[in-house]
């Protein structure tokens, strides 16, 4: 029997999982499968001077999935790649894409004894009015606020009802920046977005705020840099005994004015920031609020570091911006 060596990276030519790859590669490991759909020029480059071993399109993939046809020595299955578009109204396609293809993946890893880690999301959570905790028992009562969120949710809640969270390992995405989300259009943070606007206008666009509890530019989110959340899954992955869902977040939410003030302060630059009406389709589904509860991965003795939002910014900034998107 072949040692089970082999690690197969859904998604890996976009965001979050290129960026893990990268991890991988730093961290020694190249026998690695990439899994992806291939549009455009930056997820290319998002693989360019990575080391891996087979590239696969997500269709031949799931194919191979289906049939029994995939190697025997695959050890590992981080399943990033999804639709990660929070304003997708196609229900159907979202079923499909992010629960039903994830259902035959855990199933699939499960029975042939394969580590399963996978991407759900901090917009499972809804309004926050329930809170954001990741333990199991408070999961049910979660109602997201989009399509999107409710096709994650739909995951986790299988993996609870089927007694399965102590046999994979799921990452509950809070809102991830960094180099590599060029490719995600209007799904980019504010950080790119915010950067091409001072490059054109000189100042920021925000959203002004339509509840009173918070002034324009005061709705808050727990922003966490790429770089920290893909060394919080390498530790998971150096731990496979720890199992079970787990919020990824700074546990430090932190305001749309304090990420722009931050970006200003990165450019040397004084903040220019001007409130924008919210398009009629997002009010009735923006979060004003998140902060992802720690409790549980503090008790899962995973160790973990996030860095702050000011110099998380300014290294995105400084050493990727400046360089990769200047020109545009």
């Amino acid at each position: 029997m072949s040692k089970k060596d082999l690690i197969v990276v859904t998604g890996g030519a976009g965001f979050i999982g290129s960026c893990f790859l990268a991890k991988l590669n730093q961290e020694g490991m190249e026998n690695i499968i990439v899994v992806d759909h291939m549009e455009g020029n930056f997820k290319k480059q998002n693989l360019a001077n990575k080391k891996y071993t087979d590239y696969l399109e997500k269709e031949d993939f799931i194919e191979a999935v289906v049939k029994g046809q995939t190697p025997k020595n695959i050890k590992a299955v981080f399943h990033i790649g999804a639709c990660s578009s929070t304003t997708e109204q196609d229900a159907d396609y979202l079923l499909e894409n992010n629960y039903e293809y994830t259902v035959a993946l855990a199933e699939w890893a499960l029975k042939d004894d394969i580590l399963f880690y996978y991407a759900s999301s901090a917009a499972t959570y809804g309004d926050g009015e329930l809170g954001y905790s990741d333990e199991d028992a408070k999961t049910p009562q979660y109602q997201p606020l989009n399509k999107y969120g409710n096709s994650k949710q739909m995951f986790d809640l299988w993996l609870i009802d089927n007694n399965l969270t102590d046999k994979v390992t799921g990452y509950k995405y809070f809102n991830v920046f960094g180099p590599n989300e060029y490719h995600k259009e209007e799904m980019r943070s504010l950080v790119v977005k915010a950067y091409q606007q001072i490059k054109a206008s000189g100042k920021i666009k925000l959203f002004k705020s339509y509840k009173p509890k918070y002034k324009d530019g005061e709705q808050k989110r727990d922003f966490v840099y790429v770089k920290d959340v893909v060394d919080l899954m390498w530790d998971f992955y150096k731990q496979p005994n720890i199992k079970g869902i787990y919020n990824v977040g700074t546990g430090k939410a932190r305001s749309w004015n304090d990420l722009a003030k931050a970006i200003f302060q990165a450019l040397k630059l004084d903040p220019k920031i001007e409130y924008i009406d919210m398009p009629e389709i997002l009010k009735d589904k923006y979060q004003y609020f998140t902060q992802a509860d720690l409790t549980k991965l503090k008790r899962s003795k995973v160790p973990f570091n996030f860095r702050s939002l000011e110099d998380s910014v300014a290294d995105y900034v400084v050493n990727y911006l400046e360089k990769d998107l200047a020109v545009l």
